[in-house]
């Protein structure tokens, strides 16, 4: 009777030995789940900021590019391109392409961004005389609302637009700071066309 009570007693603590082994491998089993799961959601939370910063930089990049390449942002000065640019205007230019007479321009000269319209297109013949603009012996069809004059430019005319170089004239043609003052412009000096014009004034 003894020998079957011990049995039983040797039984229920092996029993109770295996119960609480179990809990600790499952205790452990969790524990290791646990950190296997943060492990991943760091290696996820890092490679998701990597993949921003790519991201971020290639963005970056590729406005850096098309600014530099495509088109350019400038604010309007003067008021020399009158009526179509505005002082305070800010325009975009698109940089490719060719350029053409009556295509507005962003050009450099004297270190500052200038706006005019080209007038002539190299190797042309200008004239102006007695307000009367002509290019090649025929007059220029413009939507140009102020006179042409000669008077007050540096140059003598009939003027010969020599090569890789555009005459450019102010829409507001009172203003002979332009091409009737340096000469023609130098397509190097050309920053590109204007393409959009957003009004400041007012916004």
């Amino acid at each position: 009777m003894e020998e079957i009570k011990k049995n039983d007693e040797e039984a229920i603590e092996k029993s109770d030995d295996e119960v609480i082994k179990k809990s600790d491998d499952e205790a452990t089993s969790v524990t290791t789940e646990e950190k296997k799961v943060k492990k991943r959601k760091k290696k996820s939370t890092a490679r998701y900021a990597a993949e921003f910063f790519i991201k971020l930089i290639v963005t970056a990049l590729a406005i850096w590019a098309l600014c530099t390449f495509i088109i350019g942002i400038y604010i309007v000065h003067s008021n020399s391109g009158y009526p179509m640019l505005k002082d305070g205007d800010l325009c975009i230019i698109y940089r490719l392409g060719e350029l053409h007479s009556g295509d507005e321009i962003a050009y450099l000269q004297g270190g500052k961004i200038r706006f005019g319209r080209i007038v002539a297109i190299p190797g042309n013949s200008v004239d102006i005389n007695e307000d009367n603009l002509t290019v090649n012996g025929y007059g220029v069809f413009e939507d140009a609302v102020y006179p042409t004059t000669g008077e007050g430019a540096l140059i003598s005319f009939p003027y010969e637009v020599p090569e890789n170089s555009y005459f450019v004239l102010n829409d507001y043609r009172s203003d002979v700071n332009d091409s009737r003052s340096y000469g023609a412009i130098s397509k190097k000096n050309i920053k590109g066309k204007v393409v959009f014009v957003m009004r400041r004034r007012g916004i």
